[in-house]
């Protein structure tokens, strides 16, 4: 018990990388996310088309493997990025296809008869997809989202494969030096628990807030 409290301080500065990195990750791949989902559900084929394939290759790699890619391939091509950057860029492209995947299943959800209707009445097609798709897809798109979100402070963890002192290489970090790596992982698991589970509760109450149809 004692190795786990003299642990915390150096365990939380870990802590605090970790949940900037997912914040980071989850506010661009919520942004590129929604608009390439846009993009495979609405936009022209040969928009549509380089989107779906950076969807399909992204997803297809094991996260390890693209954030490998992008440490060595970025210097390769005579980009020098620190390590934070490169692997934050590495898991935020493997969250922004995953984003646009539920982005499109989400706006597919909605009957065509809507975009009919708005076009009926005269709203243009911004109009159309902020009062009318939007407003409806938000809570089918909330459930598989909050799960992505989760998954991104859990994919996190990889980033201290390239040296990046996250919670997970701070827990290594102090084991390397105490030798009792049984409580200190228990903290560690604690405290990814306490992450997620928080982001579950948050995600129960913005369904309940967002489910005004019932079907």
């Amino acid at each position: 018990m004692m190795v786990m409290f003299n642990a915390l301080p150096f365990l939380w500065q870990g802590l605090l990388v970790t949940l900037q990195v997912s914040a980071v990750v989850v506010t661009v791949a919520l942004l590129l996310g929604v608009l390439f989902g846009t993009a495979l559900t609405y936009a022209p084929r040969w928009l549509a088309w380089p989107v779906r394939g950076y969807s399909d290759i992204v997803r297809g790699l094991p996260l390890i493997t693209l954030i490998f890619f992008v440490y060595y391939a970025l210097p390769a091509l005579g980009l020098n990025v620190s390590g934070w950057w490169a692997a934050t860029g590495a898991l935020t492209a493997f969250e922004t296809a995953h984003v646009a995947e539920v982005t499109r299943g989400a706006l597919q959800s909605i009957h065509p008869g809507q975009t009919d209707a708005g076009r009926a009445i005269g709203l243009t097609f911004s109009q159309r997809m902020r009062y009318v798709i939007f407003a409806q897809a938000l809570r089918r798109f909330l459930p598989p989202w909050i799960n992505t979100v989760v998954d991104t402070v859990k994919g996190s963890a990889l980033i201290s494969l390239v040296g990046i002192v996250d919670l997970m290489l701070a827990v290594q970090q102090v084991i390397g030096r105490t030798f009792e790596p049984l409580p200190l992982y228990v903290l560690g698991a604690l405290m990814y628990f306490a992450i997620n589970y928080t982001l579950s509760q948050v995600s129960r109450r913005l369904e309940a807030r967002f489910a005004y149809v019932r079907e």
